[in-house]
């Protein structure tokens, strides 16, 4: 039995939905067959209730063509990850493979185990500080860390969690969190660091591949003092040769192969050849149409009939994951989903088509005569 999503797991799951998933919903990138669609599981509370509701609907997206899942170790205090493992089991004795399933997660963030201990400080102190984890120096804005001990004890800790033995994507979690409190220089060194790491664990079987999740840090005027720049960390990656990262956005430079993923608030991007930014470039251009437009009211009206003309489809929230899913160089597009009824309606897109050039162009040619 295969650890890890395959080429030919991947293949045989969408196979699996041929006739009911529309052209283009699959795409295949990294020797993967990945869903335009996944499921996030970031918000809700840490109660068994939550825990239930989330694999519940983890085991529906997969019954219903979305092969792959999301979570953190820090997501709900790690209870996200371990109803992503329920999921799994539960799909397995259904007759999906594991090598059928995209599983990923990230680390980086400090977190406690099921619940919020009465005393943070005392906890922490315990579990990382006291066994060489890390020291005090090593956290940034209280609760970000990167160093190899840590990641490894998170990396130890998520697969545990997760019921597997191998992750196919492992994210370094918002690491422009370290700007707050460090030069740019010492932070790229800490990335290297957390790269040397990550790749060893490439190496051992427990990651497929590595990348960064950030949440502001790409969207940032190069100017401010918590922005990173692609290039910066591609040239990180090309000072060490490493084969497995993804901050690169599938640049091939100088022989060297960066293989991985980027996600970029809930949008993944599992590598699509050419440059970095098309899809990223949109959207900032379609929210700055937007803002300029008026006032809220009249932006979110005039927003709404754009992407409708444009899309068409039932709902906002399906044209929203259309616009998203869509973009050139997305792969797959993360919706939280904690309940069933969440999967049954986005999974609605599953046999619908993706936009085509023509149509996200005409949403953006409208946008500029209006």
């Amino acid at each position: 039995m295969s650890k890890s999503a395959t080429k030919e797991g991947t293949t045989r799951y969408r196979q699996k939905f041929a006739g009911r998933a529309a052209e283009g919903h699959f795409r295949e990138t990294q020797r993967l067959m990945l869903s335009s669609i996944g499921i996030g599981t970031y918000l809700g509370q840490p109660d068994a209730k939550t825990d239930e509701g989330y694999a519940a609907a983890a085991a529906a997206a997969v019954e219903s063509g979305i092969n792959v899942m999301d979570a953190a170790i820090n997501y709900r205090f790690q209870r996200s990850e371990r109803s992503l493992g329920a999921a799994l089991r539960q799909l397995a004795a259904k007759g999906f493979g594991r090598d059928e399933i995209v599983v990923c997660t990230k680390g980086g963030y400090l977190t406690p185990d099921g619940a919020m201990p009465g005393d943070p400080n005392e906890y922490f102190f315990r579990e990382y500080i006291q066994p060489g984890g890390f020291s005090a120096k090593d956290i940034a804005a209280g609760s970000h860390c990167m160093t190899p001990k840590f990641l490894k004890n998170q990396l130890g800790r998520s697969l545990k969690n997760l019921g597997v033995e191998c992750v196919d994507v492992y994210y370094l979690h918002n690491p422009e969190t370290q700007l707050s409190e460090v030069s740019k220089e010492e932070f790229l060194n800490r990335v290297r660091e957390a790269f040397t790491f990550l790749e060893s664990a490439v190496e051992a079987g427990e990651i497929q591949y590595y990348g960064m999740a950030t949440w502001n840090g790409l969207w940032q005027d190069a100017r401010a003092g918590d922005a990173m720049q692609l290039g910066e960390i591609a040239q990180v990656a090309q000072e060490k040769r490493f084969r497995h990262p993804s901050a690169a956005h599938g640049v091939d430079a100088d022989g060297l192969l960066f293989r991985g993923a980027l996600q970029n608030h809930g949008v993944e991007i599992l590598n699509s050849a050419g440059e970095f930014g098309p899809a990223a470039q949109d959207f900032v251009e379609l929210l700055y149409f937007f803002v300029q437009g008026g006032g809220a009211f009249e932006v979110q009206l005039l927003a709404g009939f754009l992407v409708a003309e444009a899309f068409g489809l039932d709902n906002d929230a399906e044209r929203a994951l259309q616009f998203a899913r869509s973009s050139p160089g997305i792969t797959t597009a993360l919706v939280g989903m904690s309940r069933v009824e969440h999967v049954k309606a986005n999974a609605r897109l599953v046999g619908v088509p993706p936009a085509t050039a023509e149509e996200l162009s005409k949403l953006f040619s409208r946008g500029e005569g209006a």
